[in-house]
């Protein structure tokens, strides 16, 4: 998956609820930054997201990353709605997973991205909800 298709997901989860946050910005840019674009690309890909496309080819480790990064996202602002938890679920579908991940994924994010989860623990968790 490439990283304009993966920002394009959060940025879809992140206006879902028509208040795109800045937090959840921050967070979007924070990501695109640290994956080698930069800030003029991102808010190109703010303005006009790419499609949302859920290739069934990628890897275990990239769906885990995205699925670390909607819930992250979710939670970021402090505010969780249900057409949020909805989207974070049917995307958790759409890559392979049981819907019951995004809870299982839930308890171990924090809404502030400097308090660390321990991915290799969620890593294992989230492998026995794929179908």
């Amino acid at each position: 998956m490439s990283i304009e298709t993966h920002l394009s997901m959060l940025i879809d989860l992140a206006t879902i609820d028509e208040d795109f946050d800045a937090k959840e910005k921050h967070m979007i840019y924070m990501i695109g930054k640290a994956n080698g674009m930069t800030e003029s690309q991102i808010d190109k890909l703010v303005e006009n997201p790419h499609p949302v496309e859920h290739p069934e080819s990628i890897s275990f480790d990239q769906k885990f990353e995205y699925l670390f990064n909607i819930v992250q996202l979710m939670k970021i602002d402090h505010e969780v709605f249900l057409s949020e938890i909805h989207y974070c679920e049917d995307m958790a579908e759409k890559l392979g997973f049981n819907r019951k991940v995004i809870g299982e994924l839930s308890k171990g994010i924090y809404a502030d991205p400097s308090i660390t989860s321990d991915r290799e623990r969620l890593k294992k968790k989230v492998e026995k909800h794929l179908k």
